[in-house]
Formats: structure tokens, C-alpha cells, sequence
């Protein structure tokens, strides 16, 4: 199969009929219709829960205030002073920020998938699937993006928003760990999107789950540059595509990680440039 063949509506509509074909059987009793009803609710209340507690309790303002609170029930000033004073204090908002996202878009979702809905993760893309059978796929996903992130990043708007992180230039140790975090977190975010929200509603909708996913998936991009908001609704619907035919979110994590590191590293290649010490 060609690189070209991906890009044609026939091809995408076939695979869409080939996930709708997937669908569970027809004919079902009513009290059965009614417990796959009470399921989709189910998944669809779990997400918003997710949602809501990533959206309000990412902010490191949550972080300083539960500091402040410790060091005021322990009656030691000298806890809330030294994380103001600490060298890595923005680097701790970023380690919250990504701690908030694993357990709302992985461990939350993880624990509802084992242990409310009786499933196993590999449904719901945990495993490696097929990704190799469709990498051209992944790849004429990436490529353009990758393309445009370097071009970008000779903009002023491109080079000063990212990387999150200020400080990632100071030394490698800073740039590594801001890295570490940001990976952790798309795995997060893949397996919320692409592997909770597509898998779990495919019995009931097919390849409709998609576009349910593709939905607060493009919000979560709000805060971020238009460009990024506007391209996520493709991406986010091709990635939700290959995720259902690959049976795995692992091959969008690598697409995701790929575009995220080169957007950092073209970045401060235009401005501070890279880490000089350990």
C-alpha cells in the first residue's frame, strides 16, 4: 500500500466502515440495550469527572497554596519560604502539572476500566497492536507537522511559548526533566482521548466515537496557540482513526513525543539555545 493511498477519502471511509462493521452484534434483549445505555453514561460521567479535575487542579497555584497550608499546620514558615526560594520551584509546577494529568487521563480512567467495567486495558489501546502494519500512516501524520514546527520556530510567538518550561535552557538536568514530564503526560494524554473515550464508546457509536472524542480533545488546546488549536482537529481525528485500526495509542504517543521534542529543541535553537552544563 502507497503513501498516497492514506491520503484518499475512500481509503478513510473504508476504514471507517471496517470500525463500524466492529461494532457490537445487533440484536440485543432490552434489558442488555439498557446496560450498554447505562455504560455509555458511565464513561462519558468518568471523562467529565477527568476533565474537570485536570482543567482546575493542574495550576501550580494549587501547589503553592497546599504548601502554604502545610506550613501553616505545621507552624513552619520556613517550609513556604524555602519553596519560594528554591531553585526549581517552577520545575515543582511542572511536575504537579503532569502528575494532575496521569491521574486524571491515565490512572483515574485505568482504575474505572479494571476494576468498574470489568476490561482489560489491552481493549482500550494498552498494548502495541498493529502499529507497525500502519507506521505510513503515522508517518504522513507527523511528517508536515514536523515540517511546519520548524518553520515556526524561527516566529517570535513559536519561540517564546515553548518550551512551558523558562528555564529548560539552565542544564540538561532542567531540560531532561521538563522532557521526562512532558512525555509522561501525552502518554496520558493518548491513552484518555484515543484509548479511554474511542475504545470505550465503540460499542455503541463505531467510528462516531471519534468525532465524540474530538471534541474536548480540540478545548483542551484552547490555551495554546491558534494554529495548534485549529490543527488538533485533524490530528485529533487521524490519530483517533489509526488508534482504533492499530488497536493500540502507542504509535500516536510516538507521533505526539516526536512533534513535541523537535517543537522544543527548534525553539531554543532560535533563542537561548541549548543546555551548556550538566
Amino acid at each position: 500500500m502507497g503513501f498516497l493511498h492514506w491520503l484518499t477519502p475512500g481509503f478513510l471511509f473504508s476504514q471507517l466502515n471496517a470500525i463500524d462493521e466492529e461494532r457490537k452484534p445487533a440484536g440485543l434483549s432490552p434489558a442488555e440495550e439498557a446496560k450498554e445505555r447505562i455504560r455509555v453514561w458511565q464513561i462519558i460521567g468518568i471523562a467529565c469527572v477527568c476533565l474537570l479535575l485536570v482543567h482546575y487542579g493542574k495550576y501550580s497555584s494549587n501547589l503553592t497554596a497546599l504548601v502554604k497550608w502545610c506550613s501553616d499546620v505545621m507552624s513552619d514558615p520556613s517550609i513556604y519560604r524555602d519553596y519560594h526560594r528554591y531553585e526549581y520551584r517552577e520545575l515543582l509546577g511542572y511536575i504537579w502539572w503532569g502528575s494532575i494529568n496521569l491521574l486524571g487521563f491515565l490512572i483515574i480512567p485505568m482504575l474505572a476500566i479494571r476494576w468498574w467495567f470489568k476490561d482489560s486495558l489491552s481493549e482500550y489501546g494498552w498494548q502495541w497492536g498493529s502499529v507497525h502494519q500502519h507506521w505510513r500512516g503515522y508517518v504522513l501524520l507527523a511528517s508536515p507537522i514536523l515540517v511546519f514546527a520548524i518553520i515556526a520556530s524561527f516566529g517570535d510567538d513559536f519561540s517564546q511559548h515553548y518550551p512551558f518550561y523558562n528555564h529548560a535552557h539552565r542544564s540538561w538536568f532542567a531540560l531532561l526533566s521538563w522532557e521526562v514530564i512532558y512525555v509522561l503526560q501525552f502518554i496520558a494524554v493518548e491513552f484518555f482521548f484515543r484509548g479511554y473515550l474511542v475504545n470505550g464508546l465503540k460499542r455503541q457509536f463505531g467510528s462516531l466515537s471519534i468525532a465524540v472524542m474530538c471534541l474536548p480533545y480540540l478545548m483542551l488546546h484552547f490555551p495554546k496557540l491558534w494554529p495548534e488549536s485549529f490543527g488538533a482537529i485533524l490530528f485529533g481525528f487521524f490519530l483517533g482513526v489509526l488508534a482504533l485500526m492499530s488497536r493500540s495509542i502507542w504509535g500516536g504517543v510516538l507521533v505526539h513525543v516526536s512533534i513535541a521534542l523537535m517543537m522544543d529543541v527548534a525553539a531554543l535553537l532560535q533563542t537561548k539555545g541549548l543546555p551548556q552544563q550538566w
